[in-house]
């Protein structure tokens, strides 16, 4: 930290004393929070033992007592600072089938834990010896239950031969930094105020408290208000994602990332993204690939890495900035490898039926190939577009078996000129490890099959960040496939959602060139790259940022002696928080920065498909329900982050879905009542009918009225003091197919325009209104029918009477 002063000479002569904060600011936890070293004590006291799988309670009862403790304290004393002592005296022992003899027991345990987990503060030790070394005061003020004894024990564990000239504890003076324990080291010390320093990261007993005693405060923070809320929401996600694993020891991993950031001069969004998220993300992936290659290699084998293009880009980028191993980027992707491993006409049905949209032209360019047939298809659809899933139906009417052959043959002969040159040695390669963002291993399969076909005996190895992992049971028995984030991480409800939103990911990690679609001896032919410039150089700086904690991170860990990839289950558990966060709680700034991406869907189309869309989930739910929205199919691309626009509560319910704890009889809508609305025809003439009203879980109102286009309804009046007099009407949706259940499920829901809805004798400003008489009414006009059934649903959140 660098100190403001006009320099070091004049420093020394005004200084007369530098006092230093212990935990957080001279020490730092192997642990994001104190709890960790609460978790510790679980394990080390023997308590894991005797009650397994519990060390949430024992934390929180650990929590507890101390509230108790300083709560007793501050009764009796009239100060709030307790010894370690008083604070288990008021634990459960027997809960945990202890007595309370073994309290010192308890206190020694979690004393070990501080030891164990405690390192000095690199950055606050050179101060300190620095102000020594200049003839300064130096010495230690700590606001904690470790007496002056312990604390000292701790400070020469972590640095030995430390010496001091002062060291206070408040609860050995029962006195806070905030209270009168600054007054207490300035009277005992004969320090002038005035010309003395305290270092601490607390903002109010460090530097508030300091202040209010004279003394010039130098604010030492942990982390920097973004990052803590983003610990605090990964934290949340840890427990409700990985449930069954301890959730506060991640062997430093937060830690690291704190003093990686700490140390990198403020940059911009993007670049501090990749330095705090990203980068640690893709540095525990790399050490996990690292794994993979080890596991895989033996006497008699010559081990291959390649990174699967595009979106392996940002992986390669990192492997090759730490390892001097030497690794390939490999440009194959699923389109390429599926037809040149074709031997029949199946691959290439698996391939057409992922494809939303396709037409003749596209067809061309992926085949190389325009059968008469396959012309006159698509011929007979509108524009000529057609569905992959209809034309994957029909190919095996419209190809002759033998020109797929021949078609996969030719591109297959270029796929392994491509991979000989790109991979030095291939055809001596024994295995082939292939590392990639995951999910079912299909470039993988596909590859075998190449290699089989051509007598390649190289057995090829999955390493993938996320894995669908029971699309592995059919890989050949040689090869293999591993997830970093596997379902033995998190479970596969939680997996498909992390995969339903990974394209904010593959975005950012992915390469600035556009996809493959064929090879020229070492060239790669790609398609065009539909991405704007701007969304290529911003994910160019998240990329930054995660090279730059990539090329930090290894120095730092070891000068601080954490080792967050030491045990690979807590790495990965971690990974998947950190990830999970970035992905299903993104905050404010990072849907400012990351909203406007794009995802070129690079199959069948050029078309970008949106990431964000918040609309979208508006009438989603004001149509179909929470539930059905959150299984709403692509786009946008970013469902998770297009929950959160609407609010970050929703985010968590989605993820609550997500993870299969989102009970529907909680959160779904249930009956509440009727209410008579008036369906007015064309001509003039008009009915009454009774609709249901239903009432969420999170208190709106759902009305739905179905018409029918034989009906010629051109107004539909809801009178809005009948059940909810005053409210926010949150829209007005429209869904429509030929039969009502299949307009009720219809994900194709327009929103009715706030500017064509008439408010009779209602008062509205915005999304606000007020009935100023019981015979108002919403009017909604009735929009000409292309089909025969249309659904409209209103959403109200009543604000004054409602509906019983």
């Amino acid at each position: 930290m660098t100190i403001a002063t006009a320099g070091a000479e004049r420093r020394a002569k005004i200084v007369s004393a530098w006092s230093f904060d212990v935990f957080d600011t001279f020490l730092l936890r192997a642990c994001a929070t104190p709890d960790g070293v609460f978790e510790r004590t679980y394990e080390l006291s023997g308590i894991s033992r005797i009650c397994p799988n519990v060390s949430a309670s024992f934390v929180q009862h650990r929590i507890q007592a101390e509230s108790r403790a300083r709560r007793t304290a501050r009764e009796k004393r009239g100060s709030g600072e307790v010894h370690i002592g008083e604070i288990y005296s008021f634990f459960p022992f027997r809960l945990f089938g202890l007595a309370r003899s073994d309290l010192n027991d308890l206190v020694e345990s979690e004393f070990a834990a501080e030891l164990e987990l405690c390192r000095a503060n690199p950055d606050m030790l050179r101060q300190y010896l620095d102000m020594k070394r200049a003839g300064h005061c130096v010495g230690f003020i700590s606001d904690t239950y470790w007496d002056s004894g312990r604390l000292a024990r701790l400070l020469r564990a972590c640095h030995p031969g430390l010496t001091w000239d002062f060291l206070y504890a408040s609860c050995d003076h029962g006195s806070s930094k905030s209270e009168t324990l600054f007054a207490t080291y300035l009277s005992e010390q004969g320090v002038d105020a005035g010309s003395s320093f305290h270092v601490g990261d607390n903002e109010k007993a460090d530097i508030r408290g300091a202040k209010r005693h004279g003394i010039r405060p130098r604010y030492y923070p942990q982390a920097t208000a973004q990052l803590a809320s983003r610990f605090q929401r990964e934290g949340a996600l840890f427990e409700l994602l990985c449930a069954s694993a301890p959730s506060r020891l991640d062997h430093g991993a937060r830690t690291l990332r704190r003093m990686v950031a700490a140390r990198s001069a403020e940059k911009s969004p993007a670049i501090r993204l990749g330095l705090t998220v990203l980068g640690p993300v893709m540095a525990a992936f790399d050490a996990f690939i690292a794994r993979r290659c080890a596991e895989v290699s033996g006497p008699g084998r010559k081990v291959a890495l390649g990174f699967l293009g595009r979106d392996g880009f940002l992986p390669h980028r990192i492997w090759q900035e730490l390892h001097d191993t030497r690794s390939a980027y490999l440009e194959i992707n699923r389109r390429v490898s599926l037809i040149a491993s074709a031997d029949t006409i199946q691959p290439l049905v698996n391939l057409l039926s992922k494809v939303l949209k396709i037409d003749a032209p596209t067809f061309q360019d992926m085949m190389k190939m325009m059968p008469p047939k396959v012309a006159l298809f698509f011929a007979g659809f509108p524009d000529g577009i057609t569905t992959g899933e209809a034309l994957a139906e029909a190919l095996s009417e419209l190809i002759d078996p033998a020109e797929i052959v021949e078609l996969a043959a030719g591109l297959r002969a270029r796929l392994l000129a491509y991979l000989r040159h790109a991979i030095p040695g291939f055809d001596d390669c024994t295995d082939l490890v292939l590392a990639d963002l995951g999910y079912s291993g299909s470039v993988q399969k596909a590859l075998r099959r190449i290699f089989d076909i051509e007598g390649l005996g190289i057995r090829v190895h999955g390493a993938y960040l996320m894995s669908l992992d029971d699309a592995f049971d059919d890989i050949a028995e040689d090869d293999s496939a591993a997830g970093f984030i596997s379902d033995l991480v998190v479970t596969p409800h939680v997996k498909r959602m992390l995969i339903r939103n990974v394209a904010l990911l593959e975005q950012i990690c992915c390469s600035a060139d556009g996809s493959v679609r064929d090879y020229d001896g070492d060239r790669v032919l790609r398609e065009i790259n539909p991405r704007p410039a701007s969304q290529i150089a911003l994910a160019g700086e998240i990329q930054s940022g995660a090279l730059a904690f990539a090329g930090s991170a290894g120095k730092v860990a070891r000068e601080f002696r954490l080792s967050p990839y030491a045990t690979p289950d807590i790495a990965a558990r971690w990974c998947a928080a950190t990830l999970a966060r970035l992905l299903l709680l993104p905050d404010e700034d990072e849907l400012a920065l990351l909203g406007g991406l794009k995802h070129d869907v690079n199959l069948g189309t050029h078309a970008l498909a949106p990431m964000l869309d918040g609309d979208f989930i508006r009438r989603q739910i004001t149509a179909r329900g929470l539930s059905a929205a959150c299984t709403s199919a692509a786009p946008p691309m970013w469902l998770a982050g297009s929950f959160a626009l609407m609010s970050p509560s929703h985010a968590y319910l989605y993820t609550l879905f997500g993870a299969n704890r989102l009970p529907a009889d909680v959160f779904e809508e249930s009956p509440g009542g009727s209410v008579q609305v008036g369906l007015f025809r064309g001509d003039g003439e008009a009915a009454l009918e009774s609709v249901t009203v239903h009432r969420t879980g999170l208190g709106e109102l759902r009305i739905r009225i179905p018409v029918s286009r034989a009906m010629g309804i051109a107004m539909i009046a809801l009178p809005l003091p009948k059940f909810a007099a005053e409210g926010l009407l949150h829209g007005v949706t429209i869904q429509t197919a030929d039969d009502i259940r299949d307009a009720a499920e219809s994900q194709d829901v327009i929103g009715v325009a706030a500017d064509s809805l008439v408010y009779a004798g209602i008062e509205r400003r915005g999304d606000h209104y007020r009935a100023e008489s019981e015979d108002g009414c919403l009017l909604i006009p009735v929009a000409p029918m292309a089909e025969d059934i249309a659904i409209y649903s209103v959403a109200i959140t009543p604000l004054g009477a409602s509906l019983k």
